[in-house]
């Protein structure tokens, strides 16, 4: 479908005023052909396809943000689950893998590579528990890597023993990583119902039915979206919102594929999909929360804010697909906390809880994200609010996802500051009570009635 005049033109001051952007091209590397008995085989493999398949990513995707002058901000690298790779090597130590992993990252100049996964939805392998183990090394020796684990599905229920594991993992990434306030934990999230295409980190992978390389593409534009909403003003009822909000994801999504399809035709792979995600930064104008205080609440977090989070998930997820046969990853809209200067200035208004952030991610794109917690929340805690969220997912035949950052010695109320695009968090409470005996329980939750669907 060809770009008209108007489009064009209105594409490029979406760009020059309203931060739009591509937030990342990502490349799919498949090393399922990098397993090997000899773990140092392994490594030397996996350095040698992801240099020799991402040698040109970044020089493609600067030079098609010139051509095209649509920013580019981030070029990263997804690999297939790590703990498939590493089984043939039977090694209790992943860790040389992940320093193979970020060697390449930093050669090729990428900012992140994805991959460091496994999936125990409905149990663990050797790989797994060996994965989970280097996890909070791995995690504090390298800059680029990110981990991300599938903990359950509305097929298989919730593994409860690997949600167990996981919060152990999380506590001492963070106690790793105590110098930087527990970033090793930004790195690392976990999911319900995973998607095997996501572009975004910390969860980029590729899935096992993916190609041997695919680029993915994730556009983000809150402030294009928050624009739109300006212009429309207050008075125009709930339809008209919708609408306005579908037709600019409509714009962004055509932007995203062309040059999705342009960078993965110069880099001679296969364009996979277009993630139509509002990701936002920390940057003024560039949140969801603006957006959701345009659509009529007085403060993101108020009642209310759950429905106009709907209205808005729902309606770029339709704009997105009227635009593009190739919609994929999560599609909608982010709510990470750190990385959103109108939801860090909800918190510290009062306004947006723990609690009520659960209730959002009932309709979000995907769950809690880059949630700063006391460095001394009990373990029991972090099962019990990663099981809620796994259960949001799993009974809503969604996506969930926690990425949750217990910052040591931080204090509720208390800021810590990680930079760039992860911004500021304030440590939010998560309570006085946990859920102990739930923790010591382990097995599963059976799979919900929903789940027969054949």
């Amino acid at each position: 479908m060809p770009f008209s005049d108007r489009e064009i033109l209105e594409t490029v001051r979406m760009v020059e005023l309203e931060t739009l952007d591509i937030r990342t091209t990502t490349l799919g590397i498949n090393l399922l052909d990098c397993a090997d008995p000899n773990l140092e085989n392994t490594c030397e493999k996996v350095y040698t396809k992801v240099l020799h398949h991402a040698r040109n990513l970044v020089e493609v995707a600067d030079t098609i943000g010139a051509d095209y002058g649509v920013p580019i901000v981030n070029k990263r690298i997804a690999v297939t689950p790590i703990s498939l790779i590493a089984a043939a090597s039977n090694s209790p130590d992943l860790v040389p893998i992940a320093r193979a992993m970020d060697a390449a990252a930093r050669e090729v100049g990428v900012d992140y590579i994805g991959g460091f996964s496994s999936y125990v939805h409905k149990g663990f392998s050797k790989a797994d528990w060996a994965l989970f183990d280097s996890i909070p090394e791995a995690l504090a020796e390298t800059e680029r890597v990110c981990a991300s684990i599938s903990l359950a599905s509305t097929r298989a229920g919730i593994n409860m023993d690997a949600v167990v594991r996981f919060s152990e993992v999380i506590q001492a990434t963070a106690e790793r990583t105590r110098d930087t306030g527990g970033l090793g934990c930004a790195k690392l999230v976990c999911f319900c119902n995973v998607v095997e295409d996501n572009p975004f980190v910390a969860g980029a992978h590729i899935g096992i039915g993916e190609p041997e390389t695919v680029l993915n593409v994730g556009v983000s534009g809150p402030g294009v979206v928050r624009a739109a909403l300006a212009k429309l003003g207050p008075e125009a009822d709930l339809v008209a919102v919708a609408e306005t909000i579908k037709r600019t994801a409509f714009k962004v999504t055509r932007m995203g594929e062309l040059v999705g399809r342009e960078a993965a035709k110069r880099l001679g792979t296969t364009f996979g999909i277009v993630d139509v995600s509002l990701a936002p930064t920390p940057a003024i104008g560039d949140s969801v929360s603006d957006i959701l205080e345009l659509i009529g609440v007085d403060v993101t977090g108020a009642p209310g804010t759950t429905a106009a989070l709907a209205l808005l998930t729902d309606a770029v997820k339709k704009g997105g697909a009227m635009a593009s046969s190739r919609v994929g990853g999560l599609s909608g809209a982010f709510i990470p906390v750190s990385e959103d200067e109108g939801m860090i200035e909800a918190v510290r208004k009062g306004a947006l809880s723990l609690a009520k952030l659960e209730a959002m991610t009932t309709v979000c794109s995907v769950g809690l994200d880059m949630v700063a917690v006391p460095g001394d929340t009990p373990i029991s805690v972090l099962t019990g609010i990663i099981a809620d969220q796994m259960a949001i997912g799993m009974v809503n035949n969604k996506t969930t996802a926690v990425r949750i950052i217990p910052v040591p010695g931080k204090r509720p109320g208390e800021t810590v500051e990680w930079g760039g695009l992860l911004g500021t968090a304030i440590v939010q409470d998560p309570g006085q009570f946990g859920a102990e005996i739930l923790h010591r329980r382990g097995g599963r939750v059976p799979a919900p009635l929903q789940s027969y669907r054949n």
